[in-house]
C-alpha cells in the first residue's frame, strides 16, 4: 500500500513538472541557434557585470524636514587672511538679537599676504574643484562618498624662510553664536562694547593704509568635516581702493550627514557676492571692510548613504538572465520562420522555371523540321 501510494504522490508530481524534458534524440541543433545562443550568453555576462558594479555602489539620499533645535549654538569656522596689520582690524559678530561676540575665539596672525608657488597652485587647484562643483552638482556626491580620502582643504604652510614684511593678518579660529541671523564684520580698528550697540576704534589707523584685499582660505558653518569643500574657500579679492567694501550674503542650511565613513551634524550654504565703493558724496554709504552676513534656514537636509539591498540585486540579476533568453528565443524563432518562408518562396519558383522550360522544349522540336 506504501509503494501505491508513493508511486500515485511521483505520478501526480511529474503531471506537475512545469518544465518538461525533451529527449536528446528529438533535439535538433543547428549553426544559427549555436551563434544566436553564444550572443546570449555573452550579453548575459556583461550585464551581469556590470549590474553587480551597480549593486557595489551606492548613492545620496536628501530628505528634508523641518529643523526643530533653536536652542543649540553655531558654530563658525573662519580663515581669512586680510592685506593690513593685526593691528589695524578686528573681526567681532553681532547677532540679530544685538548680541555682541567678540573676537575672543579668534586669532590674529601676522602673515605675508603673497603666496608661495606651492601655495598659489594648491589654491589654482581649489578654484577648478570649485568651478566643477557649480556646474556639476553631483560632484559633491563623490566628496560625500569619499569623505575621509579627499585632500585636505587648509592651505599648505609656507616652507621657505622669506624675509618680507609681515604685510598682512591671518584671522583664523572659532566661535559659537546664537542660531540667529547675524553679521561678521572685519574692519579697520579693534571692536568694543558699548551702550549703544557695536564700535570700532578707528581713529588712531591712517586712511592710506586701508587695504581689504583678501583671501578667504576656510569659511564653514557648524562641524568641520575634512574633504568638504565650501563655496568660499579659496576665495581672493584684490582692491586697490582704500574705501572698498565687500559683503557676502549666506543662507546657512542644517545638514546631518549619514554615510557609511561617518556621521555627523553639519552646515550647507549658499552665498551672494557684492562690492562696492563707498562714496559718500556719490551716494554710496557704508563703511570699508569685510562684512558676511549670514541667515539660518528652518529646513534641515539629512544626507545618508543607500545601497541596493541582496535580493533587489538577486532580482535584478534574475531579470536579465530570463529576460534576455526569452527575447532571444523569440528572436531567433522570428528568423528561422522568416528564412523557411523566403527559402520556400525560391524554391517555388525555381519549380515553377523547371516547369515551364520542360514545356517550351517539345515546341521548338516540332518547328524545327518546317524550316
Amino acid at each position: 500500500m506504501r509503494r501505491l501510494s508513493r508511486k500515485k504522490a511521483l505520478s501526480l508530481v511529474k503531471e506537475l513538472d512545469a518544465f518538461p524534458k525533451v529527449s536528446e534524440s528529438y533535439v535538433e541543433t543547428s549553426a544559427t541557434g549555436g551563434t544566436v545562443s553564444l550572443i546570449a550568453f555573452s550579453t548575459m555576462t556583461l550585464l551581469a557585470i556590470l549590474e553587480f558594479f551597480v549593486y557595489r555602489d551606492t548613492w545620496m539620499k536628501y530628505e528634508y524636514e523641518v529643523d526643530k533645535d533653536f536652542s543649540s549654538k553655531l558654530r563658525i569656522n573662519i580663515d581669512i587672511t586680510v592685506a593690513m596689520r593685526c593691528q589695524h582690524v578686528g573681526a567681532d559678530i553681532l547677532d540679530l538679537a544685538e548680541t555682541m561676540i567678540t573676537s575672543s575665539g579668534l586669532q590674529y596672525e601676522s602673515v605675508i599676504f603673497d603666496l608661495t608657488p606651492q601655495q598659489r597652485l594648491w589654491q589654482r587647484t581649489l578654484l577648478l574643484v570649485q568651478n566643477r562643483l557649480r556646474e556639476e552638482h553631483a560632484l559633491q556626491e563623490v566628496l560625500y562618498k569619499t569623505l575621509l580620502k579627499g585632500a585636505p582643504t587648509s592651505l599648505p604652510p609656507r616652507e621657505d624662510g622669506s624675509m618680507e614684511p609681515l604685510n598682512a593678518c591671518r584671522i583664523h579660529g572659532h566661535v559659537y553664536v546664537n542660531k540667529v541671523a547675524g553679521n561678521l564684520h572685519i574692519t579697520v580698528g579693534k571692536p568694543i562694547h558699548h551702550p549703544q550697540g557695536h564700535a570700532h576704534i578707528a581713529a588712531f589707523v591712517s586712511h592710506e593704509t586701508y587695504n581689504f584685499s583678501h583671501r578667504i582660505d576656510h569659511l564653514s558653518f557648524g562641524e568641520e568635516i575634512p574633504g568638504i569643500i565650501n563655496p568660499l574657500d579659496g576665495t581672493e579679492k584684490i582692491t586697490f581702493n582704500n574705501n572698498q567694501m565687500f559683503q557676502y550674503f549666506i543662507t546657512v542650511v542644517p545638514t546631518r550627514l549619514n554615510t557609511y565613513k561617518i556621521s555627523a551634524d553639519t552646515h550647507q550654504f549658499s552665498v551672494t557676492e557684492r562690492e562696492r565703493v563707498i562714496n559718500h558724496a556719490a551716494g554710496s554709504h557704508g563703511v570699508s571692510g569685510i562684512f558676511v552676513k549670514y541667515d539660518t534656514s528652518s529646513l534641515m537636509v539629512t544626507v545618508s548613504e543607500q545601497h541596493m539591498p541582496l535580493w533587489q540585486f538577486l532580482v535584478r540579476l534574475c531579470g536579465i538572465v530570463g529576460g534576455i533568453f526569452s527575447t532571444t528565443g523569440m528572436l531567433h524563432r522570428l528568423v528561422g520562420f522568416c528564412f523557411d518562408v523566403i527559402c520556400c518562396r525560391l524554391k517555388l519558383g525555381s519549380k515553377g522555371m523547371n516547369n515551364l522550360n520542360h514545356h517550351q522544349t517539345p515546341l521548338l522540336a516540332d518547328h524545327a523540321p518546317q524550316e
